[in-house]
C-alpha cells in the first residue's frame, strides 16, 4: 500500500536550523527537496553552505576512545541530548587530565617506530658474523648491503658471480628475496655496481648507529623495542584507568555528535532568504515530504514555537508534482516488496503491487512446486532465514513453501510418493481431459491457461481503474491494456469457450460484433485522442503510412495477448516435470521394485530436486509476474521515499 503524503515547508531563523532539527524534525522521517531546486528563479534565495564544527570533536573523542578499545562499541540506551558546551568541557577535561600521558605514549611511539624500522633492514643480514661498524669503516674495501630476488639470484650465481672481482656473503632467504652483502676492491667499485645493477640488485642501506655484529645489533633492539613496549603499555594503562569512568558518557557523547553532525548536512538541501534591506540572509527555507499522519503531527508539535514556521500544502496545490512513495504493507507481504523494487518502484498514483505479487507469486510456485514433504522444507528453512537473518528472500521462500505445502495435499505428494496422501483434486502427470478441437490434455495444463486468462482480465479491469482514478480518461478508454482490450480479450475468452462448449451461433456473433471494434478503438487510438483532447498529430505521414503502423501494432497486440496467454502453461508443464522427476528418484531408489528402498537415493534425489527445481521455478514465477502480469498495469517509474534524517 501506497502511503499518503504531504508537502511541507519548513522556515526560521538561520541560526536556529540546528535547534529546530534537533528538537523536532530529527522525529520524523523526511523526504527533503532542493529547495534552491524547488524554489528555481528567486534571486533572494541563496545557498546555506557552512562548515560543520561537530568533525573535530567527533575526531577527538575518537582518539579517547581508541585507549578504551571501545571505539565501535553500542551504546546504552539514553534519550539524554547534552549541549555543544556540555560536549566541549567533557572532551577538554579529559585531554587535560590525559595529555601527560599522551605525550609519552607519542613519545615512545615515535622511538619505538625508529627502532622497529632498523630492525627490519639490519634482521636480512644476521648470518653475517663481522661487526657493522668495521665493515663501515674499511679503507680499502667497499661494501653493499641489498637483495636479488630469487630467480635473479640463481641467473646471478649461474651466469656473473664467477667473473666477478667481489665476494658475496649470502643473508636471510624469504618466499620472495635473497638477502646479502658483497665486498669489492674501491678500484673494480663501479664495475661490480654495474653488474649487480644489471641482475636488479636492490641496495638496501642500513643504520650505522649501532656497533656489533647484526645478530648482537638485533638482540639489542629487540630488548629496546620491549622497554619501549613496556612504557606504552604502563602510560596506555594510566590514561585507561582514567577514562574508565567516563566510558559510558564517552560513548553517549559520540552518539550524539554522530547525530548532530548528521543533522547539520540537512543544511545542503536548504536554501537561505536574502534580505535586501539589511543585506544579509536572515532566514532558511526547507522542502520536503512527509506522511500525512506524520505532517500533522511535526505541524501540531511545533505550532507553539515561534522560530518554527511550518504550512503543510493541501493536495490540490501539488497535483503538478509527483511525491516520493512509501509503501507500507502488512508483515507477511513485506518481503515482497523486494521483487517490486526490482521491476521500479511505483508511482504515487498508481497502485501497490506488493499484496498482489505475494498472493500470485506464492500461488503460482505451490502450483509448480505442489509436494507437502518439500514445500515443508522450504517453509521452515525461509522462515529461518528471515526470522534469523533479516533476509528478504528467505520470507518469500517461507511464504512459497507454505502454498507448495498445500498444492502439494491437492496433488497427493509427499517427498515423490504419490500413494501416502490422497490427492484432493489429482496427479498431475496422470489427469487428462477432453476439450473439443484439441482432444485429450493434461488437466493442469488448462487450469494453467485458464487462470492465467482470470490473470491478464484482472490486471486489464486493475489497469482501467488506475487510469481513470487518474484522470487519463483517453487511455482508460481506446488504449491495448484500457477498456478497449479488456472487452477485446474478454471477447475473445468468451468465443473461445462458446465454440468449445457447441455454441457456435452466440460465439460468432461476439466475434463479428465484439472481437473487431475492440481492436479498431486499439489501432485509432491516437487520432480519437487527439480529436477528444482537441490536438495536432506530431506527424503528417499519410494515410496509408498510418494504415500500414496501424496493422503491424494490430499484429503486435494480438500477438502479445496470445503469448501472454499461452506462458501460463509453463505453470502445468512444471507440475507436470516435478512430478516426473520424483518418479525417477524414486525408481533409482527401488521404490517401483517393491524391494529394499535405497532411502539414501530418496534424500539426495529430494534435495537436488528441491534446490534445482525450486529454483528454476523461482525464476520463472518471477518472469510470469514481470512479463505476463506487470506489464498490463504496472510502470514502476517512482521515486522512492528516503528519510534524510532517520
Amino acid at each position: 500500500m501506497i502511503t499518503k503524503m504531504k508537502f511541507l515547508t519548513i522556515s526560521g531563523p538561520k541560526d536556529d536550523i540546528d535547534h529546530m532539527v534537533d528538537r523536532y524534525l530529527s522525529h520524523y522521517e523526511i523526504h527533503l527537496e532542493n529547495a534552491l531546486t524547488e524554489l528555481y528563479g528567486a534571486k533572494t534565495l541563496r545557498p546555506y553552505t557552512s562548515s560543520s564544527p561537530f568533525n573535530e570533536y567527533l575526531e577527538r573523542i575518537n582518539k579517547l576512545l581508541d585507549y578504551l578499545g571501545e571505539k565501535d562499541s553500542e551504546p546504552p540506551v539514553t534519550k539524554d541530548k547534552p549541549s555543544v558546551e556540555t560536549i566541549r568541557y567533557l572532551i577538554e577535561q579529559l585531554e587535560k587530565d590525559t595529555e601527560p600521558y599522551h605525550q609519552k605514549v607519542l613519545q615512545y611511539t615515535k622511538l619505538k617506530d625508529k627502532k622497529q624500522e632498523s630492525l627490519e633492514l639490519i634482521a636480512p643480514f644476521i648470518n653475517l658474523d663481522y661487526p657493522i661498524e668495521k665493515i663501515i669503516h674499511m679503507e680499502y674495501i667497499r661494501f653493499r648491503f641489498g637483495r636479488f630476488t630469487r630467480s635473479n639470484y640463481s641467473k646471478f650465481k649461474k651466469y656473473v658471480y664467477d667473473v666477478t672481482p667481489s665476494i658475496f656473503i649470502e643473508g636471510v632467504q624469504d618466499e620472495d628475496y635473497t638477502y646479502g652483502v658483497y665486498f669489492t676492491p674501491l678500484k673494480s667499485l663501479a664495475r661490480v655496481d654495474a653488474m649487480f645493477s644489471s641482475m636488479n640488485w636492490e641496495r638496501i642501506f642500513v643504520p650505522d648507529e649501532y656497533e656489533g655484529t647484526p645478530k648482537e645489533i638485533v638482540s639489542q633492539l629487540k630488548n629496546e623495542l620491549n622497554v619501549l613496549n613496556k612504557h606504552i603499555s604502563d602510560n596506555e594503562n594510566i590514561i585507561r584507568k582514567l577514562l574508565s569512568p567516563y566510558k559510558n558518557t564517552l560513548l553517549k557523547t559520540k552518539q550524539r555528535l554522530e547525530n548532530l553532525a548528521h543533522n547539520f548536512d540537512i543544511r545542503k538541501y536548504a536554501a537561505l532568504t536574502h534580505d535586501e534591506f539589511v543585506q544579509k540572509e536572515t532566514r532558511y527555507l526547507l522542502r520536503g515530504w512527509m506522511t500525512e499522519k506524520a505532517a500533522r503531527q511535526f505541524e501540531q508539535e511545533t505550532k507553539e514555537d515561534s522560530n518554527v514556521i511550518v504550512i503543510v500544502e493541501d493536495e490540490e496545490d501539488t497535483q503538478e508534482v509527483t511525491p516520493p512513495t512509501k509503501i507500507h504493507n502488512i508483515s507477511i507481504f513485506r518481503p515482497y516488496e523486494l521483487f517490486v523494487r526490482m521491476y521500479g518502484v511505483p508511482n504515487y498514483r498508481e497502485f501497490d503491487p506488493t499484496s498482489l505479487v505475494a498472493l500470485t507469486y506464492s500461488l503460482l510456485f505451490g502450483a509448480m512446486f505442489g509436494d507437502v514433504g518439500q514445500g515443508f522444507v522450504l517453509a521452515i528453512g525461509g522462515f529461518l532465514l528471515y526470522k534469523l537473518k533479516g533476509i528478504d528472500l528467505g520470507g518469500i521462500v517461507a511464504l512459497a513453501g507454505v502454498f507448495s505445502v498445500l498444492f502439494g495435499f491437492l496433488y497427493g505428494s509427499f517427498f515423490g510418493f504419490e500413494e501416502i496422501i490422497e490427492p484432493l483434486w489429482l496427479h498431475p502427470m496422470t489427469s487428462m481431459t477432453d476439450l473439443p478441437f484439441i482432444g485429450t490434455i493434461n488437466t493442469v495444463f488448462i487450469a494453467a491457461v485458464a487462470f492465467g486468462m482470470f490473470m491478464i482480465l484482472t490486471t486489464l479491469i486493475l489497469n482501467v481503474v488506475i487510469e481513470w482514478k487518474n484522470h487519463q480518461t483517453g487511455r482508460a478508454l481506446f488504449d491495448r491494456n484500457g477498456v478497449a482490450g479488456l472487452v477485446f480479450y474478454l471477447s475473445l475468452v468468451s468465443i473461445v469457450l462458446l465454440f468449445m462448449s457447441g455454441n457456435p451461433i452466440p460465439a460468432t456473433l461476439i466475434l463479428v460484433f465484439m472481437f473487431a471494434l475492440p481492436l479498431l478503438l486499439i489501432a485509432f487510438e491516437e487520432p480519437i485522442l487527439n480529436r477528444l483532447e482537441h490536438t495536432q498529430a506530431e506527424s503528417d505521414s499519410s494515410v496509408m503510412m498510418f494504415i500500414v503502423q496501424a496493422f503491424f501494432e494490430l499484429f503486435e497486440v494480438l500477438l502479445s495477448y496470445f503469448s501472454n496467454t499461452i506462458s501460463f502453461v509453463r505453470v502445468g508443464a512444471f507440475a507436470v516435470s516435478h512430478a516426473a522427476m520424483m518418479q525417477v528418484v524414486l525408481m533409482l531408489a527401488g521404490v517401483a521394485e517393491g524391494g529394499n528402498i535405497n532411502w539414501t537415493v530418496i534424500i539426495l534425489g529430494n534435495l537436488f530436486v528441491a534446490g534445482l527445481e525450486g529454483l528454476v521455478v523461482g525464476i520463472q514465477v518471477l518472469r510470469l509476474e514481470f512479463y505476463e502480469i506487470f506489464s498490463h498495469f504496472y510502470k514502476g517509474d517512482g521515486k522512492p521515499f528516503i528519510s534524510i534524517l532517520r
